[in-house]
């Protein structure tokens, strides 16, 4: 009998690009084969105004927080958030840091993003992050032109964390939900610049993931639905219909992992250039 995993929520906040995040978050996460990370990456959060949006969206998705925030003030307050809600925070950088003080003699400078160099590969990267950001989950519809990818898909086909992941790498990337029955925004079909991608996997995988979401308390939400294998499917038949009849490839995320899926993707940039 094939060993099933559960499911955590991994909330990455970053005043950059978030990459040493991913990197640590990911690393640590690989030392429990047991359990798998739904990562939530949140990164440029440099402001009070942009840290209240994350600390609510961790409310509703309660899990591991980890984070590397140069702002002493920001940090506090991050960490004063996940107290009142019983959640776990790690300043990753911070022990290293106060290592390195210890030993130099001397104090850190407290710069943001001092480990990018300021190169226009960098500032590509910052340019991709913002318009990923701006164009998650469907906002922004009159933007697609100017994206590099659009990703498609279904609730919980590892959309955001694909798109975060490229947008790492300098790649402008868009994604929006499919939901049955919900037409796709006319512009998408406008669209002439970007590489639109549906991804899929098993319902068995989807069910799974979607049970371990928590999603709060949401009007006419019905949740036996939401996780509903048979209701899965017949999402998943209608978005591969959407995929055939437009010609757009697919890809299947059930056992690949974000780095894989990313890869994919880059691949077939390649080919249709």
């Amino acid at each position: 009998m094939e060993n099933r995993k559960s499911f955590f929520h991994l909330h990455l906040i970053s005043d950059s690009t978030g990459e040493t995040l991913i990197s640590t978050g990911r690393a640590a996460a690989a030392q429990f084969n047991s359990y798998s990370a739904i990562e939530h990456v949140y990164p440029l959060i440099r402001s009070k105004r942009q840290l209240l949006p994350v600390l609510e969206a961790i409310d509703q998705e309660p899990g591991i927080v980890l984070y590397t925030i140069v702002d002493r003030e920001l940090a506090n307050l991050l960490e004063a958030g996940c107290r009142d809600m019983g959640v776990p925070s790690v300043n990753v950088l911070e022990p290293v840091i106060d290592k390195f003080q210890s030993y130099l003699g001397a104090s850190s400078r407290g710069r943001v993003g001092a480990q990018h160099a300021l190169n226009a590969e960098y500032f590509a990267r910052i340019e991709a992050l913002n318009y990923t950001m701006d164009h998650d989950d469907g906002q922004a519809p009159d933007g697609y032109e100017d994206a590099d990818v659009v990703i498609i898909g279904i609730s919980r086909t590892s959309k955001t964390p694909t798109s975060i992941y490229l947008a790492n790498r300098g790649i402008k990337t868009a994604n929006i939900p499919i939901v049955c029955g919900v037409p796709l925004p006319d512009s998408l079909y406008r669209a002439n610049r970007p590489l639109i991608v549906g991804l899929i996997a098993t319902s068995d995988r989807i069910s799974q993931v979607r049970g371990n979401r928590e999603l709060g308390i949401t009007p006419g939400f019905n949740a036996s639905d939401y996780t509903d294998r048979a209701s899965i499917a017949e999402e998943l038949k209608y978005a591969r219909s959407l995929c055939s009849r437009n010609n757009w490839p697919i890809i299947d995320v059930t056992r690949r992992s974000i780095e894989e899926t990313a890869a994919a993707i880059v691949a077939l940039r390649l080919k249709v250039r």
